[in-house]
Formats: C-alpha cells, structure tokens, sequence
C-alpha cells in the first residue's frame, strides 16, 4: 500500500496527529480500503478538480440556507482560503466553525455533525 493512502488518515485528516487525539484504527483502515478501490487517475483528477476550480460564481447563485462547516485550523483546508471566503459568497449561507475538531469530523464526530444539519434542514 503507498504511504499517502496510509498517512493522510493517519494524520491530518482525521486529526490522529494532534496531541492527545485518540486514533481510530478502523477508520484509518477504512479510508485506506476506499482509497485501493479507486484509480490514481481518478484519485489524481479529483483532487485537481476541487484544488483548482473556482466556485466563486456558482457560490453566489445560491439560494437555499447552507451550512458551511471547516475547523478553525484545518490541517486540509485552511479556513481562510475556503470557509470564510465561502460564507461570505453564499446568500443564506451560515458558518459553523468547529474548533477542535478534525477536516474528517463527518467521521469523526457524527453526532455534531449530524445534529447541526438536522437542525439546518428543521429551520
């Protein structure tokens, strides 16, 4: 298995490189079992895509309330290149910063993730 497939969930992606972070083996065997189903082509075209296209346009023709969550230190995605640029752009857009939490909190910490998109999708 190549390195990159084993050491981006086993650090900064899911934050199981933070100081006292408890790691979780089956997720970062899982993310590595995802990550040997697909092609590096696809893998390689994918990352291009959302590292290089500009959204700037389509964020501002939305219309419907959008929850924009990224941790204040993101180790994937800083939050001023994304988030706040995000929110700003977005009509009904609201931003959720998560500070301790990691760019895998969908993972990580379904139950807050969870709970603020029902709340989204009640309001």
């Amino acid at each position: 298995m190549s390195a990159p497939i084993r050491d981006i969930p086993s650090g900064p992606f899911f934050g199981f490189n933070r100081p006292g972070a408890k790691v979780s083996q089956g997720i970062i065997d899982n993310w590595c079992r995802q990550g040997m189903m697909g092609g590096s082509k696809a893998h390689y075209d994918c990352i291009k895509a959302f590292s290089e296209t500009d959204f700037r346009e389509d964020l501002k023709k939305l219309d419907i309330p959008v929850l924009i969550m990224l941790r204040d230190d993101d180790q994937i995605v800083p939050i001023a290149d994304s988030a706040l640029l995000s929110a700003k752009l977005v009509k009904r857009g609201t931003l959720k910063v998560y500070p301790s939490l990691p760019h895998g909190m969908a993972t990580t910490h379904s139950d807050i993730i969870n709970a603020d998109l029902l709340a989204l999708a009640k309001a």
